[in-house]
């Protein structure tokens, strides 16, 4: 009976200790959720106190509406821009840096500065290295005879410029990151490698830098995806859509939608979708690298 009653003790210390956790986890996540499906369900606006219920009159009219169709293109080619730039150059310069005896902890730092940055407030220094008539990039290109860019008025090059900038503010994060998967790989496994005849660079990566790195990747793959899915603050500031809605993405459209329009019922029916488009990317991506990470 005494050891029954020390379990339950134990059991009920352990839910008064989640408890804190779970109230914010109710409060921060999943309250909120449940007001946006809601809202989602009605045509409330924020200019007027009256609302009805609607169904799901809102997901019919986002199915059916243009501009929907548009961000959702522009969001899907912005990611598919952005995705390999932000693993793959960030997985460069983690090996690059890792192979560097001396100024390493320099180049860590100098290569992670932009994480610390504010991008919206960077994203007004990068309009001013793009812009087409006096910026440093155009006449850059136009001393060595290349032609300027007109980066941010033409609707071919727009998202082209907004990955380049979301892929400077990344880069030094993945890499921190796979400079930490890269350290954990033990020293004996690339010397058991050249003892099989894994002699050169590739072989010394393939047999056992990227299976190692698994993890590692996996989790840079899916917060990179997520990242890329997120695309609002350069939009907003730079281009707010523009130009002919060639960089409306589908999270400045549920802000126009809700915050310029004022249809927050239609607003909420697209926040939702996108968090469901986020959850099951994110989740696929993560079962299928799952399948060929060695833990």
């Amino acid at each position: 009976m005494a050891k029954i009653a020390t379990q339950r003790g134990q059991a009920r210390l352990a839910y008064l200790l989640v408890l804190p956790a779970t109230v914010l986890i109710l409060a921060i996540y999943i309250v909120p959720i449940l007001l946006v499906f809601w809202a989602s369900l009605t045509d409330y606006t924020l200019v007027s106190d009256y609302y009805e219920f609607v169904g799901l009159d809102n997901y019919r009219k986002m199915f059916a509406d243009e501009a929907f169709a548009n961000a959702l293109g522009n969001t899907f080619f912005y990611a598919v821009l952005f995705l390999p730039g932000a693993f793959v150059i960030s997985l460069v310069l983690a090996i690059a840096i890792q192979e560097q005896k001396q100024f390493r902890s320099v180049l860590e730092v100098l290569y992670f500065l932009p994480v610390t940055s504010t991008l919206a407030a960077m994203a007004l220094v990068w309009a001013a290295l793009m812009d087409s008539g006096q910026g440093v990039i155009n006449n850059s290109l136009e001393a060595i005879g290349i032609p300027g860019i007109n980066w941010f008025g033409s609707d071919e090059v727009v998202l082209y410029s907004l990955a380049i900038i979301s892929l400077w503010s990344i880069i030094g994060f993945n890499m921190v990151l796979f400079l930490a998967g890269l350290t954990a790989i033990p020293k004996n496994l690339y010397e058991a490698a050249a003892m099989d005849g894994a002699d050169g660079a590739f072989d010394k990566f393939f047999r056992v830098t990227w299976p190692m790195l698994g993890p590692t990747a996996m989790f840079v793959a899916v917060t990179s995806s997520i990242t890329a899915f997120k695309l609002f603050d350069t939009v907003a500031i730079l281009t707010q859509g523009g130009p002919d809605r060639a960089s409306e993405v589908f999270l400045y459209l549920a802000f126009l939608e809700g915050f310029e329009y004022f249809n927050m019922g239609y607003s909420s029916a697209l926040s939702l979708f996108f968090l469901v488009i986020i959850f099951l990317f994110a989740l696929i991506q993560a079962l299928f690298s799952d399948r060929n990470v060695h833990y």
